[in-house]
């Protein structure tokens, strides 16, 4: 049980620039922060896109001499982040750019971690001690430029990343390293497609409850998942079937904002599981996390009926019973064509023992508000992938 008395450090994230239209201002918000050769990380599948070009036009025309670094796959891989240093390195970089959804987001906030520092990548283990940055070495200047509303990582400097060799994903990073700005333009968000609106969207959704349930006394936090869950809620379902609902997509964008500092917290069982099965399978995270959440909600909420009310009010729901809770959760799933089960996106049933066992080692299983043993997490693993929800 924690204690309401017990000593905090508390602090409000980082320099938030929002609107429609805001990346327009890069450039010059970039030479504000005296940046003259920034790389713009983005993933594989985004460095095509017309906000990429944008990004670049807008920098040259405030007399940048801007790069891009696109080979980032949907799970960051060590070996990418590697050859985003080696280039980093190579260009004389002074900044980084990380434009894109959550795999942008990780890959570039790994490579700031790491690039300059020269230290080590697994050194930023979250897990360790807080690795010493030499004064002369300092991390790159770090802008955050979210494309989804999801993945809420832009206002703070933790990266997933997957150890190759391990099959595993891991939690990097240091107290120092805060992006100088987050730019959240909610116009990127448009194109999105319906079915990475709705898997982004839950992943955001997710974040907001996990971090509310963590049993630790942060109600900064705790005051952010609610908002961010409110929003969501009411927001989702509009911006999936209404994709040029622009009011949608602010309100969507405003509320993964918020549910990413949330998690400041801590998170759960949802993402300890969906976070091996991302490594191993390199499944779509959002994705995973939807499939996952009923099965994790049946583990974790009895016991939590208070919490559980709070958020049900939040969201503006008539029966705000634990049941009722996870059926309104079971539905907007339903809605939104989530499958039932891991196993139709490929994971195969007879990972569940090495699944488990990962799971168990992963960082969000130490916030979870419930304990699991390892035969637990093993049954809740298989429940998840043969079929999460009925």
């Amino acid at each position: 049980m924690f204690s309401m008395q017990a000593h905090q450090d508390w602090s409000f994230p980082v320099p938030i620039a929002y609107g429609a239209g805001r990346l327009a201002d890069i450039g010059n918000l970039c030479q504000a922060l005296a940046v003259k050769h920034p790389l713009i990380v983005t993933d594989a599948g985004s460095h095509q896109l017309p906000f990429i070009t944008q990004a670049v036009v807008s920098m040259q025309s405030a007399g940048l001499d801007p790069s891009v670094f696109h080979a980032i796959s949907p799970n960051p891989r060590d070996d990418e982040i590697e050859a985003g240093c080696e280039l980093y390195r190579g260009g004389q970089h002074d900044a980084i750019v990380a434009i894109g959804g959550g795999s942008a987001m990780d890959g570039g906030k790994a490579i700031a971690l790491t690039a300059n520092s020269g230290v080590a990548l697994w050194d930023f283990d979250y897990t360790k001690a807080t690795p010493k940055i030499p004064q002369d070495r300092p991390f790159p200047t770090l802008i955050t430029i979210p494309t989804t509303a999801g993945t809420g990582a832009e206002t703070e400097s933790t990266a997933m990343v997957t150890h190759t060799e391990k099959g595993m994903k891991f939690c990097l990073a240091h107290t120092d390293l805060k992006p100088a700005l987050a730019l959240l333009d909610p116009e990127l968000t448009v194109g999105l497609p319906k079915n990475l609106t709705a898997w982004t969207g839950v992943d955001a959704l997710v974040h907001a409850i996990e971090a509310y349930l963590v049993p630790s006394f942060n109600p900064l936090c705790d005051g952010m998942a609610l908002e961010g869950l409110a929003m969501i809620w009411q927001w989702l379902p509009t911006a999936v079937n209404e994709p040029q609902n622009l009011d949608a997509r602010s309100g969507m964008l405003v509320g993964s904002c918020l549910a990413g500092i949330s998690f400041i917290k801590g998170l759960g069982l949802v993402h300890a599981i969906s976070h091996m099965v991302g490594a191993e399978y390199d499944t779509h995270h959002g994705l995973t996390n939807a499939i996952a959440l009923p099965a994790v909600l049946r583990f974790n909420l009895p016991g939590q009926e208070h919490k559980v009310a709070v958020m049900a009010r939040a969201m503006d729901l008539p029966d705000q019973s634990i049941e009722g809770f996870i059926n309104a959760i079971e539905s907007l799933l339903d809605d939104l064509d989530i499958p039932k089960s891991l196993n139709e996106i490929g994971v195969p049933v007879d990972c569940v023992n090495r699944i488990a066992e990962k799971a168990a080692q992963d960082d969000a299983a130490d916030t979870n508000p419930r304990s699991a043993t390892i035969e637990e997490l093993r049954t809740l693993t298989a429940t998840i992938i043969t079929g999460g929800r009925a």
